[in-house]
């Protein structure tokens, strides 16, 4: 630590995340146009004066403003606490290839996309003749109905996880962390969230995911009495 021609000093800082120290976070401050990144364990120097305003950013955080207090100056260190950001669902981007089969001319624009089951359930019951009647007796198409089912389920809990961050669950819904898996799991099983979730309409998911958290505390609490 040391004080500079200019009046600043040399601040030392160290940023932490759910009590985990994290590095490569960009620091900059604003007032002096100065910059520098937090190394592994979250520590990082860079010169300040009291009032300068310190901007932490990274791509997993909510960007966090800090001026710089009378405190923090002649104390000359500072612990900074961020939070993780949130992935919005509208924010979610799945970065695809410009050549697909549409602008190949190998199938018209805007036809149904089928997923690996669906192609197999479309297969199973548009045969006709004997095959249809064979897959018929045989229950190969109740099956991959069931399988369809399954496939989307699972499409929405691996969106759903990414939605809302663990202290919703346990802050906001009072979901133990040992539970919080499966009531994500129970939620898909709920075609009217699983439709939302399709739509990414946020305000309907929260909606009715604290409804369903109800519900999954209250079957919860029987068994446990039972």
């Amino acid at each position: 630590m040391y004080s500079q021609g200019d009046g600043s000093r040399t601040l030392r800082g160290r940023i932490m995340v759910d009590s985990d120290y994290i590095g490569q976070v960009n620091i900059v401050n604003q007032t002096l146009n100065l910059s520098t990144t937090s190394n592994e364990v979250g520590q990082f120097n860079i010169a300040v004066k009291e009032g300068d305003l310190l901007v932490f950013t990274a791509v997993n955080l909510v960007t966090l403003r800090k001026y710089i207090s009378k405190e923090d100056f002649l104390s000359g260190s500072i612990l900074v606490e961020a939070k993780y950001n949130s992935i919005a669902l509208d924010e979610v981007v799945i970065k695809e290839s410009s050549i697909t089969a549409e602008s190949l001319g190998i199938i018209p624009v805007g036809q149904k996309k089928y997923t690996q089951a669906e192609r197999k359930l479309y297969t199973a019951t548009s045969g006709g003749g004997i095959d249809g009647l064979l897959n018929a007796m045989s229950g190969r198409k109740t099956m991959l109905k069931k399988v369809v089912v399954i496939e989307k389920k699972q499409a929405a809990y691996d969106r759903l996880i990414y939605i809302f961050e663990d202290d919703f669950y346990t802050d906001k819904l009072k979901i133990a962390t040992d539970y919080i898996s499966g009531f994500q799991y129970y939620c898909v099983e709920d075609d009217e969230f699983v439709a939302a979730i399709d739509s990414k309409n946020k305000t309907l998911i929260k909606f009715l995911i604290v409804i369903l958290a109800e519900k999954y505390k209250k079957i919860n609490t029987d068994e446990n009495v039972n």
